[in-house]
């Protein structure tokens, strides 16, 4: 395609893509779920899983093949920005006064799920169609043990945000979990890269990188940033230099963290947390939140539906597969992170509630199922069957969180008080 038709392809993309997510969006707050479900499930519809299957001639036009890069650059720069905000509204003195909790929950949602998912592996390396060719025991552990880690975070975020619990102790307990729960996830796929076929040198630069980007960013960036925020407050306002200075360190971030092998939106979510809070953090949700939310983030939806074909899960012994999946997954993260938060102290409606909220995988997960999926690991079924468990949990989340929380909260007051605390 020329640069003309590129250009072409893209704008009716967006308008397609846009159009889907809002109608979407708003069927799915009718029915009780964030706006974040609806545009999950409009990706999945405009792929090879809907619009594919009724109408390949169409998909193929509105969608073709090398106009799909130019939409995975804008995915992962929407996805990028979103959590770089999140990290913005990251109250790490809350998460202190929890640190015992978030810890508990955080760890158990790691190891239960890897557990179970290293279990599952097991028994799917013996069923063909599932692995890759050449992929051993041990990575195939490794990766859907992975799998099971992720935690939806951008659309934990979402959820969090939607249900007015963005500045609560239980909001940041669950944003703190989820964060250090990716992190791991994200060291072991480097682990399993470097097993099949990228050497030990991708893991060691993942792990060790990593540590070393975080350290720099809150030490000695934070102190820079600071800086940023003084002007911002002397000047009463977020100036053009100071947004450009800003959007500037976050593209630099996500590229060192997606070139160690952790991907970018760890960059972008570092650097946000170690963004001064006050007017500057204030302004720069103001300016970047309203397009990064509308525009950029539902090309990732979209393009994480492209890549999913669901109409693969159509055979008994794959439904099967499916429900095992699911189980291991809602077991391992659920029930664990539940009832690890009660171990820890927290009542039985906090504990529930994040056992919910943990539970949602989503926009994380499907970046590890594609990366998974292109490099050979998995095989389109697995990875069809995972984007259905990706999809259910995230379903599940916010019916679970308003039946264990919301409703009581909302009743008593005690949401209001939330926020004061806040």
């Amino acid at each position: 395609m020329s640069n003309g038709d590129l250009s072409a392809a893209f704008f009716l993309q967006m308008a397609l893509i846009l159009g889907a997510c809002r109608v979407m969006g708003w069927l799915a707050r009718r029915v009780g779920q964030p706006q974040v479900m609806g545009e999950m499930i409009a990706g999945v519809l405009i792929g090879p899983s809907l619009l594919g299957l009724w109408l390949p001639e169409w998909r193929q036009k509105l969608f073709p093949a090398e106009s799909l890069r130019v939409l995975y650059v804008g995915a992962q720069l929407g996805v990028g920005i979103y959590m770089f905000l999140v990290g913005v509204d990251f109250k790490e003195d809350v998460l202190r006064g929890r640190l015992r909790s978030a810890a508990a929950v955080s760890l158990s949602g790691m190891i239960a799920p890897f557990a179970l998912g290293a279990a599952v592996a097991l028994w799917l390396l013996r069923m063909p169609g599932m692995f890759g060719d050449g992929v051993t025991p041990v990575t195939g552990m490794l990766f859907l043990g992975a799998a099971m880690c992720i935690t939806a975070f951008p659309v934990l975020a979402r959820i969090i945000q939607e249900h007015g619990l963005a500045h609560t102790s239980l909001g940041t307990l669950a944003l703190g979990a989820g964060a250090v729960n990716d992190a791991v996830a994200w060291c072991l796929l480097a682990m399993v890269l470097a097993g099949f076929g990228g050497g030990t040198v991708v893991a060691v630069k993942a792990i060790g990188g990593g540590i070393a980007y975080c350290a720099v960013v809150l030490t000695l960036g934070r102190r820079l940033l600071q800086r940023l925020g003084d002007a911002t407050g002397r000047a009463g306002r977020l100036t053009p230099q100071t947004t450009a200075i800003i959007l500037m360190l976050l593209m630099l971030g996500a590229w060192i963290t997606d070139s160690i092998g952790i991907h970018a939106v760890f960059g972008g979510f570092m650097l946000g947390v170690a963004m001064p809070k006050g007017l500057l953090a204030g302004e720069l949700k103001r300016q970047l939140e309203p397009f990064t939310v509308v525009f950029l983030v539902p090309m990732f939806f979209a393009f994480s539906g492209l890549n999913t074909r669901l109409d693969l899960v159509n055979s008994g012994p794959l439904l099967l597969v499916a429900l095992v999946v699911l189980l291991a997954a809602c077991a391992g993260k659920g029930v664990a992170c539940w009832a690890a938060a009660r171990f820890s102290g927290e009542d039985n409606r906090t504990a529930l509630a994040l056992g919910a909220l943990m539970n949602a995988r989503g926009m994380m997960e499907l970046i590890l199922l594609n990366i998974g999926l292109q490099k050979g690991i998995i095989q389109p079924a697995l990875f069809s069957v995972m984007v259905l468990m990706a999809i259910l949990t995230t379903l599940m989340a916010s019916p679970l969180f308003e039946w264990f929380y919301g409703r009581e909260a909302r009743r008593t007051g005690e949401l209001g008080k939330l926020h004061a605390e806040g």
